[in-house]
């Protein structure tokens, strides 16, 4: 009797460590994931794929390149409590060399294509909204610029969400396909608006569409201006030589360029088209709407001609 009382002791207590470490499990999967992001797309990839069950942070205030932000001290402190930390790779958070994170946490989204990064062999030092003084010299970084690279960045995104809470693999999964079909769709749309342009010479406002020119065969020369700056002597002079020899009828601008800047360059014969990265959180719309305006006004441009 008394070896039959302990073993029907025993098995409860077996019984209650279970169902217990099942419960945790179960509470593990229900909770949200806490993460962060080092820009925009990024972010928008991982609340599309994740959906309720993670809250995705962007810590940069809206007016300033994302790039070329630096945490303070409260913010690294939030980043370290991270469930994870989805990174662009490329070089493109200057800061993280800086901090001391933990290395399981950080996820690389473009690793998988490292070897297709492309490197910069000169930059003018210069400066958007509150990000302070920077070059673009070293490593092109706006990946994403590349339809098929993005495609590749949200597959790493999910990869990790499912590493991370593999119980909702087929959730994310899910969540993912139409997200990587509209992305592909994307590249489809702008390998065809390339075919079209067959070599037409344009410009670009800024040095970030490096990995777009390449993928859709765009031939594009950049310059260094600001949408709301307007240019100096110098740089209209630069911009005059440029086009003795690269007779653009198109500039591609990250924002809204200024009205005057619009009105001398259409005395050049040269339109303005906003192609906006979107690396920072825009005020309205999102990802997928933004890069579908952006493609739609360069084929408009196009189809003009």
């Amino acid at each position: 009797m008394h070896k039959l009382t302990v073993s029907f002791i025993q098995k409860n207590i077996i019984f209650s460590i279970l169902f217990f470490f099942c419960s945790q499990v179960h509470a593990d999967e229900s909770v949200a994931l806490n993460i962060y992001t080092v820009n925009y797309p990024i972010k928008f990839f991982a609340e599309k794929i994740a959906g309720k069950h993670a809250n995705v942070t962007l810590p940069m205030p809206a007016d300033i390149d994302p790039a070329f932000w630096s945490p303070k001290a409260e913010q690294i402190a939030e980043l370290q409590k991270a469930d994870m930390i989805l990174l662009n790779g490329a070089n493109y958070a200057k800061w993280l060399p800086k901090v001391s994170l933990p290395l399981f946490k950080l996820v690389n989204t473009s690793a998988e294509f490292r070897d297709a990064y492309i490197m910069l062999k000169e930059g003018i030092t210069h400066n958007h909204g509150m990000g302070g003084k920077h070059s673009h010299v070293g490593t092109a970084f706006t990946t994403w610029m590349d339809f098929s690279l993005a495609e590749k960045q949200a597959k790493a995104v999910f990869k990790a969400l499912s590493r991370n809470k593999p119980k909702l693999n087929t959730v994310f999964e899910q969540n993912f396909i139409p997200l990587q079909k509209a992305l592909l769709d994307l590249d489809k749309e702008l390998t065809e608006i390339g075919e079209r342009l067959n070599g037409q010479p344009l410009l670009a406002s800024h040095p970030v569409y490096q990995y777009m020119k390449n993928r859709y065969k765009l031939n594009l020369e950049s310059v260094h201006w600001e949408p709301e700056d307007a240019p100096t002597d110098e740089q209209w002079a630069k911009l005059k030589e440029i086009i003795e020899n690269h007779p653009a009828k198109w500039m591609l601008w990250e924002g809204e360029p200024a009205t005057d800047t619009v009105l001398k360059l259409e005395k050049l014969g040269i339109k303005s088209i906003v192609f906006s990265p979107v690396a920072n959180a825009p005020e309205t719309g999102d990802f997928m709407s933004i890069m579908h305006e952006n493609i739609e006004r360069l084929r408009k441009a196009v189809n003009k001609e």
